[in-house]
């Protein structure tokens, strides 16, 4: 018999490995006082930056902002009006700071963004804020760090789209214009403006980071739960095309045991874009509640002939055997019940804590199930 806390201890093991070699994102924050930098950031990520206090004084103006265990860094610059000096003192930190990342050769200190943040609400542009960003972009074309600009604040999708089309015809060198709502706004006696356009801003970053850090930016952001799951399922799709590729020949389930570290390594990835702290007995009770259902999981030898009526062209257990196909199908299964799980935690639906209970085995239970029996239709 499979140990399943052993399972769970391996699992845990390289969740952690995984987490620790990320590499570290970071991203400088812009634009002038009162724009709402601060919601902004603790809206798109999964934990509150903002709040642990001015961060540590990287130069005279810029704070870099960090959180144990989370591979991110926000490097806040200091909010600023249109005074020539100022604004002088800004520009030159940001391009400082770029400079030092890139003498450094090291991926996890190098600048890979900047969000300059412009309130829409204020219903206008400075000409100097437009000489300014123009005269970043020139400064910047060497290194070529990806500029998004960010429109605050836009309780009004018609004046944001205004605002978005004046700035697109000043021809900036810039990878986007993004307006955003980073929190719903009640307005009295009329209901409330919902949040909106952070998945938008999320999505732009995954087309301008380096692809070593896609990873980096599920794991951290909280805005898109899309993107969470496009490369979650992705995850899935290599571990199954792994288990059929293992089982090209029957598997003795004496010999089932071999498929384990692709079971973990898909848990691994999923756990790891959601970004949740998931302990050992919460994946104990995942790997249990398979083994469960019906008595079937690839995670050891309990493959009986009970679950294989949901399997696609499994038959029996002719030879005391599973097949390729079948091994790639209970893959799919669980690993797709398992983001089924992550995305009720994220959505709120369940508590991370649920997950160990009798509650969160009857559901992950049941939906690897009817996984399993989405895969038959399918087939």
């Amino acid at each position: 018999m499979i140990n399943v806390e052993k399972v769970a201890n391996d699992a845990i093991n390289v969740i952690a490995d995984r987490i620790k070699n990320l590499n570290r994102l970071n991203i400088i924050v812009a634009g002038k006082t009162g724009v709402g930098k601060s919601t902004l950031i603790n809206s798109v990520f999964r934990e509150k930056l903002a709040d642990v206090g001015i961060g540590k004084p990287v130069t005279d103006h810029m704070c870099k902002i960090t959180k144990k265990d989370m591979p991110l860094s926000i490097y806040d610059t200091r909010g600023f009006e249109l005074g020539k000096g100022v604004q002088e003192e800004v520009k030159k930190e940001i391009i400082e700071t770029i400079s030092k990342g890139v003498a450094s050769k090291d991926i996890n200190e190098a600048i890979h963004c900047i969000w300059y943040c412009i309130n829409t609400a204020s219903n206008r542009i400075e000409t100097e804020e437009i000489k300014w960003l123009k005269e970043l972009s020139q400064e910047n074309k060497i290194t070529q760090v990806p500029v998004i600009i960010v429109l605050t604040q836009s309780f009004s999708k018609k004046k944001a789209e205004d605002m978005r089309k004046m700035l697109l015809n000043e021809n900036l060198d810039v990878a986007q214009i993004v307006p955003v709502l980073a929190e719903d706004y009640e307005i009295e006696d009329l209901g409330t403006v919902k949040s909106y356009g952070l998945d938008t801003l999320i999505k732009v970053m995954e087309e301008v980071l380096p692809d070593e850090l896609v990873e980096t930016l599920q794991n951290v952001q909280m805005a898109c739960l899309e993107e969470k799951k496009k490369k979650a399922h992705a995850a899935v799709a290599t571990a199954s095309a792994a288990a059929v590729g293992e089982g090209a020949a029957p598997i003795p389930l004496a010999d089932c045991v071999m498929l384990i570290p692709t079971q973990v390594s898909m848990i691994a990835s999923i756990t790891v874009i959601f970004g949740l702290d998931v302990n050992k007995s919460m994946i104990a009770a995942i790997l249990s509640s398979t083994i469960g259902a019906g008595g079937a999981t690839i995670l050891g030898k309990t493959v009986v002939a009970s679950i294989l009526k949901f399997i696609p062209g499994a038959g029996t257990l002719a030879g005391g055997a599973i097949s390729a196909g079948t091994a790639g199908v209970i893959t799919a299964a669980l690993g797709e019940a398992y983001i089924g799980i992550m995305e009720k935690v994220f959505k709120g639906e369940m508590s991370i804590d649920d997950i160990g209970t009798q509650k969160g085995k009857e559901v992950m239970s049941n939906m690897f199930k009817e996984q399993l029996k989405i895969a038959k239709t399918e087939n």
